[in-house]
């Protein structure tokens, strides 16, 4: 299952960071709907009910937009059927956070949205799953190996060119080079396959985007913590092949969905078992067989010192409690830093609080 996740990426920044290659090839940097980059808020742990970045395509908002023009979209997880007809979703008498991949085609409330293409990719930074050890669980944060600079949602460059399956009079007219300056070197984005719907509230007030994450067996590193996973789409040919509903059918599509043994992670401090606690402390290596309250780690005192150095006036804040709605929500006392910062001081955290 998936519960919990972390995007700390500003609006500007997870543009950047999903960068994909067309049909043809071509390198596109997608927009973000109008408004929407409004609704979104970094944050170092969401929860169901919040908003989340969702890269579709265009073509689901624009009758003529092509297929494989995708934009980004603020959504809110936890999937709302379009037929739901109660004035309140809390009022559904079940869950739609996850969506179990063998069990997509039997229930409504999946098979509708995905025979009629609305597959969505979810981005994140990586993701939460707790391990049960006896009468407690252990929390992990999960995400793609950050070893490596990327130059947006896919592997290294001579992956991407190999793996994404151009027109051969195409191949090496149409696929745009980018500059060093151009590509995104920050951290690599972790791309969660997902379905979505539209709801419209029966009293004609705005629709509501919503969306559920796709899930699949654990991969046999990730046995060990729980038996389930989001299905992640791993390099840009398997994200643009999930998104374009116009060239890859519905069946080739489910083809897709299946265990990524390539993800790493580390353990994680409790204070991510609620949600109301957003801060670095949520994402920090911690050393299970320590007490429960650790004591202040290089790496942690290394991320505090950057935060308060922080000057990025770009980038929102992010909200102390992210549930349904932003209305009134307060805000945390420190900036985020740039996702290089981030990206470095994972690499930097100690060894022995990762587990392999």
């Amino acid at each position: 299952m998936c519960g919990r996740t972390a995007c700390t990426l500003d609006p500007e920044e997870v543009s950047s960071a999903s960068r994909y290659r067309n049909r043809h090839g071509q390198r596109r940097q997608p927009r973000w709907r109008d408004g929407d980059a409004d609704k979104y808020r970094p944050s170092y742990n969401k929860s169901p009910q919040s908003f989340s970045p969702v890269l579709l395509s265009q073509r689901h908002f624009d009758k003529d937009a092509s297929v494989d023009e995708c934009v980004v979209a603020a959504m809110r997880w936890g999937l709302i059927p379009s037929w739901f007809r109660e004035d309140d979703p809390r009022k559904m008498q079940y869950t739609t956070n996850n969506c179990r991949s063998e069990s997509l085609l039997d229930k409504k409330s999946y098979k509708d949205p995905f025979l009629k293409g609305q597959r969505c990719v979810i981005l994140a930074d990586g993701f939460y799953e707790w391990r049960r050890q006896g009468k407690e669980k252990q929390p992990f944060f999960i995400y793609f190996p950050q070893s490596q600079p990327d130059s947006g949602l896919g592997e290294e460059e001579q992956r991407d060119e190999s793996d994404v399956e151009f027109p051969p009079e195409e191949k090496a007219s149409n696929i745009e080079e980018e500059s060093e300056t151009d590509k995104w070197t920050g951290w690599r984005l972790l791309t969660i396959a997902g379905l979505f719907d539209c709801w419209k509230p029966p009293g004609g007030e705005e629709p509501i985007y919503t969306y559920t994450v796709i899930t699949v067996d654990a991969s046999p590193n990730l046995q060990n913590i729980h038996d389930r996973m989001p299905a992640v789409l791993d390099g840009e040919a398997d994200v643009r092949r999930w998104l374009d509903f116009g060239e890859v059918k519905s069946s080739d599509a489910l083809k897709l969905l299946q265990p990524t043994n390539i993800l790493t992670f580390h353990p994680v401090s409790s204070l991510v078992n609620n949600s109301r606690n957003n801060s670095p402390e949520c994402l920090q290596p911690v050393d299970p067989q320590a007490k429960k309250e650790p004591k202040p780690t290089a790496s942690s005192k290394m991320m505090m010192s950057w935060l308060k150095d922080s000057s990025s006036s770009k980038r929102k804040e992010p909200s102390i409690c992210d549930a349904t709605t932003r209305e009134q929500q307060p805000k945390a006392k420190e900036d985020l830093k740039s996702s290089g910062t981030l990206e470095n001081w994972l690499k930097s955290a100690s060894k022995k609080a990762r587990i392999d």
